[in-house]
């Protein structure tokens, strides 16, 4: 096993990812993977050598060789990657993590770091369009239960899971993989177009259409009950002194059917 071997050996047993370490050595995933491309540490400037030396607690490539991989080794090696209690924003607002479990307070530290990486790496307006879409799919999976099945899938497709675990609802999360699975298949097989799914994507925009009307119009009925609420109690405004007696007024008003 040569040193390169070594340490994704290393790496592995105290799941520490790429991303991990990139953070941890202050550069790219992609710079790490050049790094890791061999079978010594030729590719690695001293600067991040010597880094990568303190956090397997070494100071040559050949102690690194001899490293027995004990469950105390592997514990302190993993501690020392993972101390992230807060992440920075580009507001620089601090975000806490206390309270979070390790691993949450890591996949959190990890999302945030792949999204400013692709970011920083393409200046176009393309990855701050596909972090926008990504953020609405955030806000829309807690009402609809089949974006987890999208992800579900996308992580097994891409060898992250096994294809037979299940963390949802298995019969719906195996029945939805599957017309996923025949969707991509026809996707990728050439075997749809946009002349003969012309008439389905019509049929979407209008139901997509009408679904926004619904909800201009259940902002519009609450505006109006917002209004007659704020009138019926002699009021100019909503505030915090007066928000829960108006709120209480609005559901009043709406359940009086009056429009």
């Amino acid at each position: 096993m040569n040193v390169v071997e070594k340490i994704n050996a290393i790496l592995k047993k105290a799941n520490i990812s790429k991303v991990n370490l990139a953070k941890y050595l202050g550069v790219s995933r992609q710079m790490v993977y050049n790094y890791l491309d061999g079978e010594d540490l030729s590719n690695v400037p001293n600067e991040k050598c010597q880094l990568l030396y303190k956090l397997l607690n070494v100071k040559s490539e050949q102690e690194i060789i001899d490293i027995e991989l004990t469950t105390e080794y592997i514990e302190e090696v993993g501690n020392k990657i993972f101390t992230s209690k807060k992440v920075t924003t580009q507001k620089d607002e601090i975000i806490e993590l206390n309270g979070l479990k390790k691993e949450e307070q890591e996949v959190i530290s990890d999302i945030v770091f792949i999204l400013k990486e692709m970011l920083n790496e393409d200046k176009s307006k393309t990855s701050l369009t596909t972090m926008t879409y990504f953020y609405h799919f955030l806000q829309a999976m807690s009402n609809t239960k089949e974006l987890k099945y999208i992800l579900g899938y996308v992580s097994k497709a891409a060898g992250y899971i096994k294809p037979l675990d299940f963390a949802y609802d298995e019969e719906h999360q195996y029945v939805f993989e599957s017309i996923l699975y025949s969707a991509m298949t026809l996707y990728s097989n050439g075997g749809a177009s946009r002349t003969k799914l012309a008439e389905s994507h019509k049929r979407w925009e209008m139901e997509l259409a009408r679904k926004n009307e619904e909800k201009l119009s259940r902002t519009q009925e609450l505006n109006t009950a917002k209004v007659m609420a704020l009138k019926e109690l002699g009021y100019t405004e909503i505030n915090e002194k007066n928000a829960s007696e108006v709120f209480d007024k609005i559901a009043e008003i709406q359940s009086r059917n009056l429009y």
